[in-house]
């Protein structure tokens, strides 16, 4: 840690100790077995953290994903209720217009970090997106939400992270994106026909 600050020193920036945190990233039974539960930095102590908050979203020790769908989910739902009154004295459209710059825009954001995680996030998430769905369109809660989701010309949440994800891959393979995102991907042949995999 002496070693960054020097560095940084020397790039005109300042480590500010009481911002730091300290994550180890790992598998369970690999975090288990690290006994240093405090980090010395500069004049100060940390203790290591199980999650860290990094521009907006919420990562945890093991990379699952797990804390930032849960601080996702509490935010979308906290925004829900703030618009529950309102939503009934507005247009649909206004409504759809507040929808997606309050409630997608939070369910969009980095949402290509989510793709690979364990089903029962995803779901987490579609609860949401159907939440606030019910909300806009006043629907029911027994009337299955699938045909409104299609009217409405929304994807659902696990197609939403694959149309990011392929997106960035088309981006990267056209020069849109920085060249080493490009070199993490490769194109597959597969009998007849083409597809497309980013490689991690």
């Amino acid at each position: 840690m002496a070693d960054v600050s020097d560095w940084l020193d020397g790039s005109h920036l300042r480590l500010n100790p009481d911002k730091t945190e300290v994550l180890w990233l790992g598998l369970k039974f690999c975090i288990d077995r690290v006994t240093v539960r405090d980090i010395p930095v500069l004049s100060v102590s940390i203790r290591v953290s199980d999650s860290a908050r990094i521009l907006g979203v919420v990562v945890d020790s093991r990379l699952s994903m797990a804390d930032h769908v849960s601080s996702l989910c509490r935010s979308v739902y906290y925004q829900l209720r703030q618009l529950r009154p309102v939503v009934r004295s507005i247009t649909e459209d206004a409504a759809k217009m507040v929808a997606h710059a309050i409630i997608f825009s939070r369910l969009d954001y980095c949402n290509s970090l989510l793709c690979g995680i364990a089903g029962n996030l995803l779901q987490k998430l579609q609860s949401v997106q159907n939440a606030a769905t019910r909300l806009i369109m006043r629907t029911g809660r027994r009337q299955h939400i699938t045909p409104v989701l299609q009217e409405l010309h929304w994807l659902p949440v696990r197609q939403r992270v694959d149309f990011k994800m392929a997106l960035l891959v088309y981006k990267a393979l056209h020069g849109q994106l920085p060249q080493y995102l490009a070199e993490d991907c490769q194109l597959l042949t597969d009998i007849g026909h083409r597809s497309l995999r980013a490689i991690r």
